[in-house]
């Protein structure tokens, strides 16, 4: 949960420093929503993690109950992956193409992980709060758009996409 509140907290600060700075918005922001997207494993080998996803829906849900992040209401879109690579790439591939997300959160797993992070990087969509214990997540020269949040990752970079 403790991942879950600094994420908040992380999408609070790209919000309202960005919002000040510019009225230009980058994909999956406006000036009332912020679109959170995230693949878990509802089903298959791995679906007691899908308690996760359930959570982090009631928490946004009611993060939004009490007027969101700077008056933004969340739009958390979580899709079922089986904890499979092939269906977490299809469900990255429908969250940034066809939902717009501004950002992928805390999909679950090294192998699911690895498969998008090409893929997210390249369309430069941040991956953030992954939940993988790789130490090859910790690569912002290659990598600068997936972040694991954990106490070992390294800061990152600003970028230069508006998020917020």
């Amino acid at each position: 949960m403790s991942k879950l509140l600094t994420g908040v907290f992380v999408l609070a600060a790209f919000g309202s420093a960005t919002a000040m700075a510019q009225a230009k918005y980058g994909p999956g922001t406006s000036a009332t929503e912020i679109k959170v997207g995230q693949s878990i494993a509802y089903s298959g080998p791995a679906s007691a993690y899908g308690q996760l996803g359930k959570a982090e829906a009631a928490y946004f849900k009611s993060l939004n109950a009490r007027g969101g992040i700077n008056g933004r209401k969340i739009d958390f879109i979580s899709l079922d992956d089986g904890y499979s690579p092939p269906k977490v790439v299809e469900n990255a591939r429908k969250l940034v193409e066809n939902d717009e997300v501004a950002v992928v959160f805390n999909v679950l797993g090294t192998p699911l992980n690895m498969a998008i992070r090409g893929y997210l990087n390249k369309k430069k969509v941040p991956q953030l709060f992954i939940a993988a214990g790789a130490t090859a997540f910790n690569d912002p020269a290659h990598f600068p758009w997936t972040w694991d949040g954990s106490p070992t990752c390294r800061p990152r970079r600003a970028s230069t996409r508006p998020m917020f």
